[in-house]
C-alpha cells in the first residue's frame, strides 16, 4: 500500500491555529494527530515538526498523513528531513521517505548524483528506485556511472532492474561490464542479459 496519497488534501474552510496544531502532533489522540498532520503544511516551518512526529508515530494511518504533508512540503528543508530518514533501520520510514520524494515535483532529483556516490550502500539502493522517475536520460546516464564502479551485488541489481525499464542501447556497454566484473553471481549475471534482451527488444522501447 504506497505510503503517500495521490490525491491533493482539500484547503482548509479556517485560518489554521499553528499551536494546536503543533500540540495535537505532538501529543493528540490518533484522530488528532491525523487531523494534525494533514493541516500542518499551512504552518510556516512545519516540516521538522512533521518529520520529528514520524520518529515515534506507531499509527500507520497517521504516518501515511504525515509523510503526504512532508511531500507537499516542497523545500530543501523537507527533502534534507526525508533524506535523513533513507538512513535508519526503521523499513517503514524509509519506503515513506522514498515515496514522500518521489512526489516532490523533481526536487530530489537534485540530490540523485550525490546519493548514487553515498558511502551506505542502503542509501545508494534506494536512489537507484528514485532514479526510476526522473525524466529523459539523465537518471539511465548516472546509473550506467554507478555500474562502472559498485561494488555492491544488490546494488548494481537495483540499477540494472532500473536501466531495464529506462535504459537505452547506450546502456548495454555499461551493463556487459558489469556483467564481468560480477562473474560468480548468478542472480545478478541473469537480471544483466535479461536487461539488455529488454533494451534491445524493439517491442520494448526505453521510457524517455
Amino acid at each position: 500500500m504506497p505510503l503517500i496519497r495521490k490525491d491533493k488534501a482539500p484547503a482548509p474552510a479556517s485560518p489554521v491555529d499553528s499551536a494546536k496544531v503543533m500540540d495535537a502532533l505532538a501529543s493528540g489522540t490518533e484522530d488528532e494527530r491525523w487531523d494534525a498532520a494533514r493541516a500542518a503544511p499551512g504552518i510556516p516551518g512545519a516540516a521538522k515538526a512533521l518529520s520529528d512526529a514520524l520518529m515515534r508515530e506507531p499509527s500507520a494511518r497517521v504516518r501515511e498523513a504525515l509523510f503526504t504533508s512532508l511531500s507537499r512540503i516542497v523545500t530543501p528543508e523537507s527533502v534534507e528531513l526525508l533524506l535523513a530518514l533513507l538512513r535508519l533501520d526503521d523499513a517503514r520510514l524509509r519506503v515513506g521517505a522514498l515515496d514522500a520524494l518521489r512526489a516532490m515535483d523533481g526536487l530530489a532529483w537534485t540530490y540523485l548524483p550525490a546519493l548514487l556516490r553515498d558511502p551506505d550502500p542502503d542509501v545508494r539502493l534506494l536512489a537507484c528506485e528514485l532514479a526510476r522517475d526522473q525524466p529523459g536520460e539523465e537518471a539511465a546516464r548516472l546509473l550506467c556511472g554507478l555500474l562502472e564502479i559498485e561494488r555492491e551485488p544488490n546494488v548494481c541489481a537495483s540499477a540494472v532492474e532500473v536501466l531495464a525499464e529506462i535504459g537505452g542501447p547506450d546502456a548495454v556497454p555499461a551493463l556487459a561490464r558489469c556483467e564481468e566484473r560480477f562473474r560468480g553471481h548468478p542472480f545478478l549475471e541473469f537480471a544483466i542479459r535479461a536487461a539488455v534482451e529488454r533494451i534491445r527488444s524493439p517491442s520494448a522501447p526505453p521510457r524517455g
